[in-house]
């Protein structure tokens, strides 16, 4: 093994750190597992527990590293320690922002604004908790996020932060307490994974906070902030593998364990770092990070195994294999260690950090499950961009070699043609140029909308209070509405001239009834989508998204108290969760035949283990009340009549398929003049 310690250590010095390519071998298959669950989690369904293994090997190595130091130098040099660190991690991630910003500004400007905000916590490594404020968990799918990948980075960062602090302290009651220490820090892991376990909240929580949808948030500052997702972002609660790594590192420095009782168990370390890989792949294999929620169409499941024990797992597992790759007898790190692994492993950090941006470009929206052939294209832009950026901008800044270039240069500018001298000015300034205007255009572009659903819903939303505000203006009837009369006897002149009599004229009585009601349409973000073409024809809308069937009966039955349902009522209720058939019932009880003769019904469509029982008792409906139709927009979708529909499979995804959902209703209530040419 090479000795990555200082020339002038001392050989006797036993907690010098050597360079150990097991290590790089984990990380290598670390990052490769998460790379292969970030394409398509159904591949690995618990490769994000790479994140876990790297935490872990991060705590070990930070903690060998500052041991080192203050047993070499009888202290630590907070401030070398944080500028080494800033030149490992920063010129990787500041090219892969540069390049972000560019694509940004010259290929997708509608989504500069909604990506602002990550770009700053990522710049300032506070990505994680901006994640949880914001409620862009690791499991929220958004139509583009290339930086959500960050918290974990920013998880290290913190610790790297603030682990030296606390390191001088524990270091200053002396090297011999560490084992003492070791076993406190490894206390302190459990209890944090025993709060995980203890806060974590199971079963199927919604993906939007409302009144009637609170489990599974804390309401903070007015904010919702889901309970599952902070326990898996934030730093408090990762700590844990963090610290079990240093825990480690406090009792297992390798050219300590080489002196020591333990130098000749090789074998056996072998051994158990067999259990260590198998644990983790069983890990990988079983765990899931989140599922679909059982009874809500936006919701999740969170892995309850992952959790309550999961994590800690992953954390112990890692450990054991760490023990045998750092190990000089062991043949675990010489398989680690091989060149491919360690290939992978010395660039784990760039792949880490430009696999998740080049996955949003090619497949547009979080969420979305890659393609073999999507990832295989992934890999050919990642891997190239990954070299060039370790050796063009990593290693040289890590190892001087771009301050070592400039001072030589400064010597010999004097020689250097000015021709060649202009052509790289020029160019810098070009590239200069380039990375301030696409600063400038994401600093200042506007927070809109961003994909084909979203920006439906939100257009949706905006013609119902439109609508609404049209409806309800307020009107002034304590005063007269029409003007005083004027004296134009005068010429040019106008003069007030009061009535000739206190009394006021008596207004004719009224003899024409009041319009009756518009056809008025209630459902859910399907419905949404297409509100502006429904109101085009003259519909009233009354659509949200996450609706579930009881809200939308207490919908029905504060729109029937209000006289606000005519003849004609169109209802899709069912995509978002089951509905039995008292809800069913319930809303038909709020229209009678006699008042509302025409009910219809549209049928609800998505993979969905409840869609089918909700559509049966959708078509029952039409043989138990008399004023009940049915459109069976299921069938429609299922057999390819909806041009457009988005990449869900359930919304509408553009104008054709929105106006094309619109005809549908229109021929159905018998009204074909309102129907609108599609495309």
């Amino acid at each position: 093994m090479t000795d990555r310690s200082p020339t002038h250590a001392p050989r006797a010095q036993i907690s010098r750190v050597p360079y150990l390519p097991g290590l790089d071998g984990m990380r290598a298959l670390a990052v490769v597992a998460v790379m292969v669950y970030h394409a398509n989690s159904n591949w690995l369904h618990g490769g994000f527990l790479g994140v876990e293994v790297f935490f872990v090997i991060s705590g070990y190595l930070i903690t060998l590293l500052l041991v080192a130091e203050h047993e070499r130098d009888q202290g630590i040099d907070l401030k070398a320690f944080w500028v080494r660190r800033f030149r490992r991690l920063l010129p990787a991630l500041y090219l892969m922002f540069a390049l972000l910003v560019v694509y940004l500004a010259v290929f997708y400007r509608e989504a500069q604004g909604r990506n602002r905000g990550d770009i700053v916590a990522g710049l300032t490594y506070v990505s994680n908790w901006y994640q949880i404020w914001v409620g862009a968990g690791y499991t929220a799918s958004e139509a583009f996020a290339p930086l959500r990948h960050l918290w974990s980075l920013a998880v290290e960062e913190q610790f790297y932060l603030l682990w030296p602090l606390v390191m001088v302290l524990i270091l200053r009651r002396g090297r011999a307490h560490l084992p003492r220490v070791a076993v406190w820090l490894f206390g302190i892991a459990v209890t944090i994974n025993l709060a995980i376990a203890v806060l974590f909240v199971p079963g199927d929580i919604d993906s939007v906070c409302g009144p009637d949808t609170m489990r599974g948030y804390w309401t903070i500052a007015g904010r919702c902030i889901s309970i599952n997702d902070t326990l898996y972002l934030s730093t408090v609660t990762r700590a844990g593998g963090l610290l079990l790594g240093a825990a480690l590192a406090m009792v297992w420095r390798p050219v300590a364990v080489m002196r020591g009782p333990m130098r000749d168990k090789g074998r056996q370390l072998d051994l158990l770092a067999v259990v260590g890989v198998v644990l983790l792949a069983v890990l990988m294999w079983w765990l899931h990070l989140a599922d679909p929620a059982e009874n809500s169409l936006t919701g999740s499941q969170f892995d309850p195994l992952l959790f309550r024990g999961g994590l800690f797992l992953a954390g112990l597992a890692t450990v054991l294999v760490i023990t045998a790759v750092t190990h000089r007898g062991a043949l675990t790190g010489r398989m680690f260690g091989n060149p491919v692994l360690v290939w992978v492993g010395t660039r784990s950090y760039g792949l880490y950090l430009f696999h998740w941006p080049i996955y949003q470009i090619i497949r547009g929206e979080a969420g979305v499950k890659m393609s073999l052939g999507q990832f295989v294209l992934a890999m050919v832009l990642t891997v190239p961009l990954t070299e060039l950026s370790y050796r063009l901008v990593e290693t040289p800044v890590r190892k001087g070699a771009i301050g070592r270039w400039l001072r030589r240069e400064e010597g010999r500018r004097r020689r250097v043609d000015p021709a060649v001298r202009r052509r790289l000015v020029a160019v810098g300034a070009a590239v200069g140029m380039l990375l301030l205007g696409a600063g400038v255009s994401v600093a200042l572009a506007p927070n809109q909308c961003v994909g084909e659903v979203e920006c439906a819903s939100e257009a949706g939303r905006e013609a119902i209070a439109n609508a609404a505000s049209t409806t309800l203006a307020p009107v002034d009837t304590a005063a007269p509405a029409t003007p005083a009369p004027v004296d134009t006897a005068a010429p040019g002149a106008t003069t007030l001239v009061p009535p000739a009599s206190t009394t006021p004229p008596t207004a004719p009585p009224t003899t024409e009834p009041p319009p009756p009601p518009p056809p008025y349409a209630i459902g859910e973000s399907v419905m949404l989508g297409a509100a502006p073409q429904l109101q085009a024809g003259g519909f009233a809308v009354n659509a949200a998204e996450s609706r579930q069937g009881q809200a939308t009966a207490r919908v029905v039955g504060q729109l029937k108290a209000g006289g606000q349902l005519g003849e004609v009522v169109v209802i899709q209720v069912g995509t978002n969760g089951p509905v039995d058939d008292a809800v069913y019932d319930e809303i038909m009880s709020y229209l009678p035949a006699a008042e509302h003769p025409k009910v219809i019904f549209l049928t609800v469509h998505a993979k969905r283990n409840w869609i089918e029982p909700n559509n049966m008792r959708i078509w029952s409906l039409k043989g138990r009340y008399p004023n009940v139709d049915v459109l069976d927009w299921n069938g429609l979708v299922t057999s390819g009549q909806i041009p457009g529909i988005s990449g869900d499979g359930i919304h509408l995804g553009t104008p054709e398929a929105k106006q094309t959902y619109a005809n549908y209703i229109f021929g159905m209530i018998g009204r074909n003049d309102l129907i609108q040419p599609v495309g």
